[in-house]
């Protein structure tokens, strides 16, 4: 139980979620002093639990997926398909402010967790909701993942690899990541309804919306008659000076200095003004040549080592980024500098680094991170502080309602 004066301290959530999106909108909210209730099933409990474990994702001796999307979080086994499961469901619904589910709309109907069960046992309830493909429409009830849903069916993934080349995967949980965060924002603007009106009420998004809100800026074109571009390829692309080049040492730079303002800086630091005067590349021509131009900076770049093309662009005032490796991506200074990766104190007084919610408020830090919590860690606890005896724990745990805590998980 998070204890303190922080934002949301004094806030009760339950986590009914699954995976990814759901409870790690639940994680923000703890990481500003929420009380967080993650509720698994018994037995297996949340099977994001072994997603560290499977391939491509790094491998570790640490289960870090479980970690960084369940820290400062407090757990209990609950079985919602037995019948005394019920009792113990309804007394966790009326503790919370909160409320988030990510099943689909079949299987809350089954399981009694819509919004219709919940709402008449507690008015002032947000009940925050969030799905693959939305709650309405034949595919309401289909599961939806982070690749399927956010980056597959929204055409994000056409578009992130160069044409001739298939499709790849991508960082899994960029999607669910960025749809936790649409759906922590949705529960805030409830809580702000909340406090002006006194009333609870149900808000939700979907992997697909956020994808679609992603690629928003050419759908945006597409629904207004745009004409699109063929797919990326990278030696004739729309536009060279918004496109990836190599340099010797074999690392990658993606060159930003595509607007027209940028083109005489750009040819002075890399120390080829004499490339303003050829009419190929002048104003609109440099796109029609963009293959052309490509032909030239290619070698170019591929003649110096990074850190070469660094210090010039650098030097001209050029937009540039580079594309950075894992090692360097985990020991990037700006990291630490700006409160991305914090200190995560760990059992047995080991600390390790976790990567904290996107977002600061000046003036209310976050809570320090502790462990995420064992499968069943705190039900002994969470149901005492709802009223059960030790009579009717022992009966809950019996019938298998609410498990036993049996040590490391």
């Amino acid at each position: 139980m998070n204890v303190g004066n922080h934002i949301f301290s004094g806030l009760k959530v339950l986590d009914l979620a699954s995976y990814i999106a759901g409870p790690a909108a639940t994680t923000i909210l703890a990481d500003f002093g929420a009380d967080v209730i993650k509720v698994e099933p018994p037995g297996t409990g949340d099977v994001y639990r072994y997603f560290s474990a499977m391939p491509p994702n790094p491998t570790s001796d640490v289960n870090y997926a479980w970690q960084l999307t369940n820290r400062n979080k407090r757990g209990i086994a609950i079985d919602l398909k037995k019948p005394d499961a019920k009792e113990v469901l309804h007394r966790l619904v009326r503790w919370a402010d909160v409320v988030v589910v990510n099943f689909p709309p079949r299987v809350k109907a089954s399981l009694g967790c819509t919004y219709e069960d919940f709402a008449p046992l507690n008015d002032k309830l947000i009940y925050a909701d969030v799905t693959g493909y939305g709650a309405e429409g034949p595919e309401a009830d289909t599961p939806g993942f982070d690749v399927t849903a956010y980056w597959a069916r929204s055409g994000l993934m056409e578009v992130t690899h160069d044409a001739g080349s298939p499709p790849t995967l991508p960082i899994p949980g960029i999607g669910d990541h960025a749809t936790a965060t649409t759906l922590y924002a949705a529960i805030v603007t409830a809580l702000y309804v909340r406090a002006t009106t006194g009333k609870g009420s149900h808000v939700s998004t979907s992997l697909i919306a956020n994808g679609i809100w992603a690629a928003g800026a050419w759908v945006e074109g597409g629904l207004n008659g745009g004409h699109f571009f063929a797919q990326h390829d990278r030696k004739a692309p729309p536009n060279a000076l918004l496109n990836p080049y190599q340099t010797a040492d074999k690392r990658w730079i993606l060159l930003v200095a595509a607007q027209r303002k940028d083109w005489p800086g750009f040819c002075k630091a890399i120390g080829k003004p004499d490339l303003l005067e050829d009419p190929r590349f002048v104003d609109e021509n440099r796109i029609a040549n963009s293959a052309q131009l490509v032909e030239i900076l290619d070698p170019m770049f591929a003649s110096r080592p990074l850190a070469y093309w660094k210090q010039v662009l650098d030097a001209g005032r050029v937009i540039f980024g580079v594309v950075q490796v894992a090692t360097e991506i985990i020991d990037d200074p700006q990291l630490p500098a700006n409160g991305i990766v914090v200190p995560l104190a760990q059992p047995g007084g080991k600390e390790a680094r976790t990567v904290s919610s996107p977002f600061q408020v000046l003036g209310s830090p976050k809570v320090k991170p502790t462990a995420a919590p064992q499968l069943g860690e705190h039900g002994a606890q969470i149901l005492q502080e709802l009223g059960f005896d030790e009579a009717e724990v022992e009966r809950l745990n019996d019938a298998g309602a609410v498990a036993r805590f049996k040590g490391a998980s």
